[in-house]
């Protein structure tokens, strides 16, 4: 079972059809949707503010999610986040998607369907913009997103959705 633990007498609130694997810990003001998947290893923190993960989210091994006192975290539905990255206090629309050991920092808005690439430093208060990948460190806009990151992306989501629910069956089995 994964480490759920209360914050302050709050409990994460976890929608019944979410998977949350065994080495993850969530603490605190934390809302998870429906069909989300919370991978190996991560931990999902809000003590001194909320997090609040849409439907259809995957958040992928390793990764962090945490908060400041000025802003909590909103990750809307269906966005991707990559193994290892750090999602600070931020705001990622739906449709997004964050690569593997990216860093979005305190502030910063990923809009609908904007990329940002494996490995970039989204600094605190940028905005990408719907559409767009950034790269880099620190990141900057890069190009629009393309049809090939678009194939991407639709590939990603949906399957990591099935991989959750499979994962989730399998722990029903035990």
């Amino acid at each position: 079972m994964a480490t759920i633990l209360p914050y302050k007498g709050v409990l994460p609130k976890i929608d019944e059809t979410a998977f949350v694997a065994e080495t993850a810990v969530v603490t605190g003001d934390v809302e998870i949707g429906a069909d989300s998947g919370i991978w190996y290893g991560c931990v999902l923190r809000g003590d001194v503010n909320s997090i609040r993960v849409g439907q259809g989210v995957n958040i992928q091994d390793g990764t962090i999610v945490h908060v400041s006192r000025p802003y909590g975290t909103v990750i809307g539905d269906r966005v991707s986040i990559g193994h290892m990255a750090l999602i600070h206090a931020c705001t990622l629309e739906e449709d997004s998607f964050v690569g593997m050991k990216a860093c979005v920092m305190d502030g910063a808005v990923v809009e609908k369907g904007a990329l940002v690439a494996a490995g970039a430093l989204v600094t605190p208060g940028k905005c990408v913009g719907a559409g767009q990948m950034w790269a880099g460190s620190p990141a900057k806009y890069i190009r629009d997103v393309n049809d090939q990151d678009l194939e991407m992306i639709n590939y990603v989501q949906p399957n990591y959705v099935e991989l959750a629910r499979a994962y989730k069956k399998t722990e029903s089995e035990f």
